[in-house]
């Protein structure tokens, strides 16, 4: 088995991919991003395998931001691989398919072995050249989804995280703090976790 991985490269049906699938948000109004690259440095936060993270800093008061998904996953949803909204209305998920009228939450197996097995199947026929069986594409856009969605690039986004030593009233760094200061907001969707982000819970 060992020499069969050696000799095939493609045999363990891992992601390899020279540049990230995310929106124009995510990537930053900088027109000169340096990315870094890692080749399997992370598994998928929804199907566990590995792929490859990219790394930058949309703009200089941003963050840096790196893939969180793979793109089998971000390709089944047509999501960014980074926020995890669609890539083309810029809406969440939930929002997206209950203004479609798609119900995606039977398409992608959420046992594990079947999960692996839908994902390898997807990859397999991507690399044959044939579509993914994706319902997004085939949707007609209606009124309501072309009121929701964002026409221009949310920058905001990107800022820096608020800094916690701030909120508590010890933050001893002043103007050098690379954190925001200033109070949180807060709501039920404050605490979502990546896996609810993704699959349209709320």
């Amino acid at each position: 088995m060992a020499h069969r991985l050696l000799r095939d490269a493609e045999a363990d049906g891992w992601e390899r991919s020279d540049f990230p699938i995310i929106c124009e948000s995510c990537l930053g109004d900088n027109p000169y991003v340096r990315m870094t690259r890692a080749v399997y440095d992370k598994e998928c936060k929804i199907c566990q395998r590995p792929f490859t993270v990219f790394r930058w800093r949309p703009g200089r008061d941003a963050r840096y931001k790196k893939t969180e998904i793979c793109q089998t996953c971000c390709k089944l949803k047509n999501v960014c691989q980074v926020c995890l909204l669609d890539l083309e209305y810029g809406l969440p998920v939930q929002v997206r398919d209950t203004a479609l009228s798609i119900d995606s939450n039977d398409a992608i197996p959420k046992s594990d072995v079947n999960r692996e097995y839908f994902a390898e199947e997807h990859d397999r026929r991507a690399r044959a050249g044939l579509d993914y069986e994706s319902s997004y594409g085939k949707v007609r856009a209606n009124d309501t989804i072309l009121k929701l969605q964002r026409t221009s690039p949310y920058y905001k986004r990107n800022r820096a995280h608020v800094c916690s030593f701030y909120i508590r009233g010890e933050c001893t760094r002043g103007a050098e703090c690379p954190y925001r200061h200033e109070m949180p907001v807060t709501g039920e969707l404050s605490q979502q976790n990546i896996k609810d982000r993704y699959y349209g819970y709320a």
